[in-house]
């Protein structure tokens, strides 16, 4: 059986053990621009960190050289606004908390992966 478009692979799981839930659809977020926060080889990045962006992060993704405000219609990218969800790089998110940045993060729709960048202590503490 073949998944459909806005469904990750049915062994995909959350940081808390779990089928991973959606991230998020408007904007569409996640690697595969699918809703959810998996990731494959090729996503050096690793987008598996779903978070509910605020202006703080946005401000500071933007001094870090990741502008996620702006929209790049060549990309279909709308820019982000507070309150929306969004599929953030692992090592970009952790690197905010240790900046005292990081936007509030969505256990339910972060993937499993994301603890071999993160503690789940660490997520939990600014889960939403």
């Amino acid at each position: 059986m073949v998944a459909s478009p806005l469904q990750p692979p049915a062994e995909s799981r959350n940081v808390l053990g779990e089928p991973l839930q959606e991230c998020g659809c408007a904007p569409l977020t996640g690697w595969f621009r699918d809703g959810y926060c998996h990731a494959d080889p090729g996503d050096f990045g690793r987008h598996t960190v779903c978070c509910v962006v605020n202006e703080s992060f946005l401000s500071y993704s933007r001094a870090q050289g990741n502008d996620l405000s702006t929209p790049v219609p060549a990309y279909n990218f709308p820019g982000l606004r507070p309150g929306d969800h969004w599929c953030v790089c692992a090592a970009r998110w952790l690197e905010a908390y240790e900046d005292g940045m990081a936007p509030p993060v969505r256990l339910e729709s972060s993937a499993l992966s994301t603890l071999e960048v993160i503690p789940l202590e660490v997520l939990r503490s600014h889960a939403a």
